[in-house]
C-alpha cells in the first residue's frame, strides 16, 4: 500500500480515468516505456509535470549506447532521431596527460559506432511525436499528483490537472519521475548511497579539429572529464571538480574558463568557443532497495543514479523501460495482472542487479582515478595497459560501456 492517506475525492468520481498502466513523468525513460508499449493494448496514460514542450525543451546531451539505439530502432523512431545527433567511431581513455591511452575503434565491435550523442529535446520530441497516433494513451500535463492508494485489484491517483482534482484508477503506476522521484516517496521505498565530493559543469564548445569522431574520457585527480561529439563540430563536455572548483570554473571568464580547457582537453580540439551557458550540478550514487511494490515500479533516476563517468545513467534508464514494457507486454498477452507482485518480480529481476553493477563500475573509476595517490596511479596505469595489450579484456570493457554484457531486451533484436 503506498500510503494510507485516503483519497479526497468521493466513491462517486471512480470512473473519472480507468486505465491498464499510469506513467509518472513524461521524459526520455517515460515516454520511451510509452512508446515500447504503444502496440500493446494496454491503456496507457502519462502524467508529465510541465507542458509537453516545455518538457521537450531542454537542449542538454547525453551519450547513447548502441544497445539504446538499438532499442529506439525496435520502437520504429531511431530513423528520426539519428540524422540530428552526434556519431562516435573511436573512444579514448587517459589518465590525465599520461601518454598511454586506451583506444577503441570500429574494428573491436560488430556496428557502424561505437555510440552517439543526441540532444534532449531531440529524442523527446521524437518521441512525443511518435505517440500522438497512439489511441490507447493519454497525456495529462501539467499534472501533480498528490496521492496514490493502492487496493488489492487496483491503485487510484490523486491528482492536480489544470487546477482540476482528476482521479485514475490504474492497474500499475510507474515511477519515472527522477532522482527526487514524488512517487518513490509516496510508496516509502528507501534509496541508500551517497553524495559525492564532486560537482559537474557541462556545456557545448565548437572547435577546429579536422574531425570529430572521437569521444574522449580523461580522467584527472580532480575528476573525469567526458568530451562527446555533436554535429556541426561541436562537443559536449562534462567535466568534474569538487564542489567549490566547479562553481569557480563555471564562474570564470570565458577568455580564462577556455585557456583551462584547452589544456585539459590537451589542445586536440582545437581552437575552442563556447557555446551558451555552462550548467553546474551535484553528483550522487543511488540505488533503491527495492524497484517495485505492490502495483508500482520504479524506472530509471527514480530506481537508480550514478556518477556521470562514461555516460551510463540514461542508457541504463532506457533499458529499464525497454524491459518493463517487455515483461508487462507478456504477462498481458497471457492474461495476467501486470500490477501483481510476480510479474513485477521478473522486472526487479532483471534489471536491479544489472544496475548495481554499472554503479559499482562507475563508482570505482571515479574513485581510483581521482587521487594522486602513487600506489593508485601505478594500478591504474597499468590496468589501462592491460586494457590496450589483452584483447579480451579490452573487448570486456567495450562491452561493458556499450550495455551489450547482460540481456538484451526483445525490442533491440527487431
Amino acid at each position: 500500500m503506498l500510503v494510507k492517506k485516503q483519497p479526497e475525492i468521493s466513491s462517486a468520481d471512480l470512473a473519472d480515468l480507468d486505465c491498464d498502466l499510469a506513467i509518472v513523468g513524461g521524459g526520455i525513460v517515460g515516454a520511451t516505456l510509452a512508446a515500447a508499449l504503444k502496440d500493446s493494448g494496454l491503456r496507457i496514460i502519462i502524467i508529465e509535470a510541465r507542458p509537453l514542450e516545455v518538457a521537450a525543451a531542454k537542449t542538454q546531451a547525453y551519450a547513447f549506447s548502441p544497445l539504446s539505439s538499438r532499442i529506439y530502432q525496435g520502437i520504429g523512431i531511431w530513423d528520426k532521431i539519428v540524422p540530428y545527433i552526434g556519431k562516435y567511431s573511436n573512444i579514448s581513455l587517459s589518465d590525465g596527460d599520461y601518454p598511454q591511452q586506451v583506444k577503441f575503434g570500429t574494428k573491436d565491435f560488430s556496428g557502424e559506432y561505437l555510440g552517439y550523442v543526441a540532444q534532449h529535446n531531440i529524442v523527446l520530441t521524437a518521441l512525443q511525436k511518435h505517440l500522438v497516433d497512439c489511441p490507447n494513451l493519454t497525456w495529462l500535463c501539467p499534472g501533480e499528483v498528490t496521492n496514490v492508494v493502492t487496493e488489492k485489484t487496483f491503485s487510484l491517483i490523486e491528482l492536480k490537472v489544470n487546477q482540476s482534482k482528476r482521479l485514475i484508477k490504474t492497474k500499475l503506476v510507474v515511477g519515472a519521475d527522477g532522482a527526487r522521484s514524488h512517487i518513490r516517496s509516496l510508496a516509502g521505498i528507501k534509496a541508500r548511497g551517497w553524495k559525492y565530493w564532486q560537482s559537474c559543469v557541462a556545456f557545448t564548445i565548437k572547435h577546429t579539429a579536422l574531425e570529430n569522431n572521437t569521444a574522449f574520457e580523461r580522467f584527472w585527480p580532480s575528476g573525469p572529464m567526458g568530451v562527446l561529439p555533436l554535429p556541426g563540430n561541436r562537443c559536449q563536455i562534462v567535466w568534474t571538480h569538487p564542489h567549490a572548483e566547479a562553481k569557480a570554473l563555471a564562474e570564470l571568464n570565458e577568455t580564462d574558463f577556455l585557456a583551462k580547457l584547452q589544456t585539459y582537453t590537451g589542445g586536440v580540439l582545437g581552437d575552442l568557443e563556447l557555446v551558451g551557458d555552462r550548467l553546474v550540478f551535484p553528483v550522487q550514487l543511488m540505488q533503491c532497495d527495492r524497484y517495485i511494490s505492490s502495483r508500482l515500479a520504479l524506472v530509471g533516476d527514480a530506481a537508480h543514479c550514478c556518477h556521470p563517468v562514461g555516460g551510463q545513467g540514461l542508457n541504463l534508464g532506457i533499458r529499464d523501460a525497454a524491459s518493463l514494457a517487455q515483461v508487462l507486454q507478456t504477462a498481458h498477452h497471457q492474461g495476467q495482472d501486470i500490477g501483481d507482485l510476480k510479474v513485477l518480480r521478473r522486472y526487479e529481476g532483471w534489471r536491479k542487479i544489472e544496475n548495481l553493477a554499472i554503479l559499482g563500475f562507475t563508482d570505482l573509476l571515479d574513485r581510483m582515478f581521482s587521487n594522486n595517490w602513487l600506489p593508485m596511479v601505478v594500478f591504474r596505469r597499468l590496468g589501462l595497459w592491460s586494457i590496450s595489450y589483452l584483447k579480451p579484456l579490452k573487448i570486456f570493457a567495450l562491452k561493458l560501456m556499450t550495455g551489450l554484457l547482460g540481456k538484451t531486451p526483445k525490442l533491440a533484436q527487431r
